[in-house]
């Protein structure tokens, strides 16, 4: 093996930890992507739902005063 090649392996060597985290980061994001999503897609379906959709209705023609 020539110096060179001993150079750019142990260069290889050094990059590896920080390349297996960055995926870590990017699963971290994916996963509260996902939950927020979903948290989201409860709420509306709270929010569809009959009694709190007349409650919403009824408070906003109040605060209208129609």
């Amino acid at each position: 093996m020539t110096a060179r090649t001993i150079h750019r392996f142990r260069a290889a060597a050094r990059r590896l930890p920080r390349l297996g985290e960055a995926g870590m980061t990017t699963a971290e994001y994916a996963v509260g992507t996902v939950a927020a999503v979903a948290f989201a897609a409860l709420l509306l379906a709270i929010v569809k739902s009959g009694p709190v959709k007349s409650a919403l209705t009824q408070i906003i023609v109040s605060a209208l005063g129609t």
